[in-house]
């Protein structure tokens, strides 16, 4: 069974930083393209950012792009999300999302329980 925490999230100023992380269960973490997630309230959830399984390829939403990075250590089976300059409008809760064979905004095969994640004014 694989199971997805993540952890990091919490109450920053605007223009402040977090680092997202989000530890993996499972001996084929390796082998998952990974993703974050987040959804706003009264909005659907959307993908931010989006990893492949060896880090070679990344992918960002417009919305966070040369604001966030997304990594990964397969060796400590998590991965991360460091959010720079962020802005109020990144308020939301954050999901981690693993898939084995599906990329992109159509990963969706095993969720975290979400991290949420306030930026203030």
């Amino acid at each position: 069974q694989v199971q997805l925490v993540e952890s990091g999230g919490g109450l920053v100023q605007a223009g402040g930083s977090l680092r997202l992380s989000c530890a993996v269960s499972g001996r084929t973490f390796s082998s998952y393209s990974m993703g974050w997630f987040r959804q706003a309230p009264g909005k659907e959830r959307e993908l931010v950012a989006a990893i492949n399984w060896s880090g070679g390829t990344t992918w960002y939403a417009d919305s966070v792009k040369g604001r966030s990075t997304i990594s990964r250590d397969n060796g400590k089976n998590t991965v991360f999300l460091q959010m720079n300059s962020l802005k109020p409008e990144d308020t939301a809760v954050y999901y981690c999302a693993a898939d084995p064979q599906r990329s992109g905004a159509h990963m969706g095969a095993y969720w975290g329980q979400g991290t949420q994640v306030t930026v203030s004014s």
